[in-house]
Order: C-alpha cells, then sequence, then structure tokens
C-alpha cells in the first residue's frame, strides 16, 4: 500500500481516502440529498407506471401490524412502561374531572346563598 506523505492523507491502489480515513463516496453515496431523493422518486414512478411496484392490500398491512406489535409486545419492560403510562394518564384524567365537577358545585352553592 503505497502512501503519500506530503499532504497526509493515504493513497491506496485503488484509490484515494478521505483525511478522516473513511473512504471517499462514490456514485449514489456521493450525491446530496435532494439529487438521491429525485432519483428514487423517478424509480418509484417507472415501477408504478410499468405495473411492477409493490402495493399494500389491507390484509397485508394487518399482517405486518401484527407481526410489529408482537415483536414490540416480547419486550416486557416496554410493555409495562406503557402500562404504567396509560394507567398514570387515566388517573390524572380522572382527578381532573372530579376536581372540576367539585369547583362546579363549589360555584353553584355560592350563587345559592
Amino acid at each position: 500500500m503505497a502512501t503519500s506523505k506530503e499532504n497526509g492523507s493515504k493513497e491506496t491502489a485503488t484509490g484515494s481516502a478521505q483525511k478522516n480515513g473513511q473512504p471517499a463516496k462514490r456514485g449514489f453515496a456521493a450525491m446530496d440529498q435532494n439529487q438521491q431523493r429525485e432519483i428514487a422518486s423517478k424509480g418509484g414512478q417507472a415501477a408504478h407506471q410499468k405495473g411492477t411496484a409493490h402495493e399494500f392490500d389491507s390484509e397485508e398491512a394487518r399482517r405486518a401490524g401484527q407481526k410489529g406489535g408482537e415483536a414490540v409486545s416480547r419486550n416486557r419492560a416496554h410493555m409495562a412502561d406503557i402500562g404504567r403510562k396509560g394507567g398514570e394518564s387515566r388517573q390524572s384524567a380522572q382527578r381532573a374531572a372530579a376536581a372540576a365537577m367539585a369547583d362546579k358545585g363549589n360555584r353553584q352553592s355560592s350563587k345559592d346563598t
């Protein structure tokens, strides 16, 4: 492997490397995001026009969602966290509703006097 000492960067027989030690980006990776998005969009449009683009039907989408839910539910700590947050949210909503009812009752009794 030949190295260049003048500028401090390494050059290999296959090409030059960036100064941070990672290989230089080439092709699609070297393009900016807008250009990548534009090219990808054209590919998607062409696939739809050709009729080879994949489209989810409702059954396939249901299976995909079920599969994702099963994967999440394997993490018991995460599921416990979700349940705890839901319980706290419901409990705080009930307390707020009870306080509003009590406040409403106090205002009505003060109007009567």
